[in-house]
């Protein structure tokens, strides 16, 4: 039996709810602005196509306005209706620098270990997250690397957009933000990369690759948060691990080489 003094009263149920609407589309119109898609002085739709765009109340909507109008990014004006102010953004992205020139196994790792901590989250919270629609861009990345994978072609840029589609899905800019900054050395196994191996760009390595994303795809379209945390942690570990793979046998080969 609940008690009495913590149950959680239909008012207080009502308001997390429209709260966690009202993020929705917070985060969603922050995006728009951050990828330029709605320029600054752009005049939004009305509080009613809004609503109905998100298909949510006109409270909801209200409540989204009113924090993008805290946070400075739009004006409301009487009579005339919403307008940007800005974007948000500076004229770089996040600082993420590093004197390592990219071209080794160890900046490779180093990468794959910051990409660990932030994706398993991503994964997760894109599980119960994501909209309808940011699921089938999930599913659309996938296939566009199934694609390119039997075509032959270079896949690293489908790779990426397939993360960047889970971090998307998470509904908070700032995971969209850290992929983006990190930008080719998210994946750094892509042809047009220092790391590339014809052993790397084999059809059977890729093919791993997609058998993993599809442990993640299953799990996030199934809303299980747990599952896509723990398939996007063995994915990124299995890279880990072939990473060092590729170590073990240059050193490997080395000794070798110089048997006497």
């Amino acid at each position: 039996m609940k008690n009495p003094d913590t149950a959680t009263s239909p008012t207080e149920t009502g308001i997390a709810r429209r709260q966690k609407l009202s993020d929705r589309i917070v985060t969603s119109l922050r995006q728009d602005f951050l990828s330029g898609q709605v320029e600054i002085g752009h005049k939004l739709p009305t509080e009613t196509q809004l609503a109905d765009n998100f298909d949510v109340s006109r409270t909801v909507v209200r409540e989204a306005i009113a924090t993008l109008v805290a946070d400075g990014l739009v004006e409301t004006r009487q009579g005339a209706g919403i307008f940007v102010l800005g974007h948000q953004r500076s004229s770089t992205p996040l600082p993420i620098t590093t004197k390592d020139p990219s071209n080794n196994i160890s900046h490779a790792l180093n990468v794959l270990e910051v990409r660990i901590a932030l994706e398993m989250e991503s994964a997760a919270l894109a599980a119960t997250r994501r909209s309808a629609s940011q699921e089938a861009q999930i599913q659309e990345r996938f296939f566009e690397f199934e694609h390119l994978l039997k075509r032959g072609e270079p896949t690293g840029a489908a790779d990426f957009a397939f993360h960047r589609a889970i971090a998307e899905a998470t509904n908070n800019a700032f995971y969209v933000e850290v992929l983006d900054s990190l930008g080719s050395r998210t994946i750094p196994c892509d042809v047009t990369s220092p790391y590339a191996t014809e052993d790397v760009l084999s059809f059977t390595y890729q093919a791993g690759l997609q058998r993993e994303h599809l442990e993640i795809l299953n799990a996030i379209s199934a809303g299980d948060a747990a599952a896509a945390r723990d398939a996007m942690r063995a994915h990124l570990a299995a890279s880990q691990a072939r990473y060092r793979q590729r170590l073990f046998e240059r050193r490997s080969r080395y000794q070798t080489d110089h048997e006497v």
